[in-house]
């Protein structure tokens, strides 16, 4: 979230009202309204979210009269104005918004009903160079197609049963132990670099839950997280390292990480921000969110449990961590399989000297 130069979010100024009180104003398209409360506390933040969505319903109606009937247009409109739209939580409507809007510029004005299989397999195709890109494109269609029916705009979905890309991606890097000291050399104890990297690590968290983290969160020796993405209230005892980078963090501040201005950080700013400190420490590959999987690849390592893995990450399904106990099971079991053959191979006088890995010939 941008900070202005009045110190205030972005469209927010400081006002004199008509009994000459100064007070901070939202302005907006058109759409103005008062915020009560400290700029930047929970509660402000609350009414700065509610102005924007009114901006939001507000620009939806815009032209709302003006669309072709049985358009992809008259559907997003009437999309945008639906609870499986509004119902969305804020960050998961502005990916989609994007997504359609991008989709809209090029399609809005044609008709729905003439929609059909091959159009959506050639828009699909068209983008085969970014993969996800499309797959996420294919996932919003398919799920407007069927509001379409919903609504009496179509007979049926014929985005339904067109294939995906298949990822050829692992997604985002996971940090090593290496590239963990690393970073802890270039950015010490007391910066706010190592602040978040510690956050990251031994929380397990989201970033969009990490810019939120402050000391009203810590209760006793837990932090107490509401994530943003799942709405899941979870409780996690803290590491000791986590506990000693806390110990140098002022009391005073709504949350633990602050910008150079002072200000709390949206979570595209803390991601940004971060991966221009990885950089610094010459880590190209890593970010913020790496850190999550490392944090969960340490506990599988040391044999947690795929639930204690859920408690730890706020996880809603087994499926999303067991990769990571699958892993760890299987250097495990090798482990575990070679001193069994071992020990049956020394019982049997089968087991050879022992050779050095580096030489050669061995």
């Amino acid at each position: 979230m941008l900070r202005t130069k009045s110190g205030l979010p972005k469209y927010c100024s400081w006002h004199l009202d008509r009994h000459g009180e100064r007070r901070v104003r939202f302005r907006r398209r058109g759409f103005s309204a008062y915020l009560s409360g400290i700029p930047w506390s929970e509660e402000f933040m609350r009414q700065y979210a509610a102005a924007l969505e009114g901006v939001q319903a507000q620009a939806v109606n815009v032209g709302a009269g003006r669309t072709k009937p049985g358009s992809f247009n008259a559907l997003v409109v009437s999309y945008y104005r639906a609870p499986e739209f509004r119902g969305l939580k804020a960050s998961t409507q502005a990916v989609r918004w994007n997504i359609i809007e991008r989709f809209r510029k090029e399609h809005g004005d044609k008709p729905i009903a003439r929609l059909g299989r091959a159009h959506i397999k050639e828009i699909i195709g068209a983008k085969a160079d970014t993969p996800q890109a499309a797959n996420n494109l294919l996932k919003v269609l398919r799920l407007l197609l069927n509001y379409a029916i919903e609504v009496d705009m179509l007979a049926s979905n014929p985005a339904v049963g067109i294939k995906p890309y298949k990822s050829r991606k692992e997604g985002f890097h996971v940090w090593t132990e290496s590239e963990a000291k690393q970073f802890e050399a270039r950015h010490p104890i007391g910066t706010t670099a190592r602040l978040a990297f510690t956050l990251a690590l031994y929380t397990s968290q989201r970033v969009s839950d990490l810019v939120r983290m402050g000391w009203q969160h810590v209760k006793g020796d837990r932090i107490a997280v509401r994530q943003q993405k799942t709405d899941k209230p979870i409780l996690i005892k803290m590491h000791p390292e986590l506990v000693r980078v806390l110990a140098s963090v002022s009391e005073g501040n709504l949350t633990f990480l602050l910008t150079e201005r002072g200000a709390p950080f949206t979570p595209a700013g803390l991601s940004n921000w971060f991966g221009k400190r990885c950089r610094e420490a010459g880590l190209q590959h890593c970010s913020a969110h790496g850190l999550r999987k490392l944090a969960l690849t340490r506990r599988a390592n040391a044999g947690a449990s795929t639930d204690m893995l859920k408690a730890f990450g706020g996880h809603a399904t087994s499926k999303e961590v067991e990769h990571y106990t699958r892993e760890a099971d299987q250097a495990r079991l090798d482990a575990q399989g070679l001193e069994l053959q071992l020990r049956a191979e020394r019982e049997q006088n089968l087991v050879q000297p022992k050779t050095r890995l580096d030489k050669k010939g061995a």
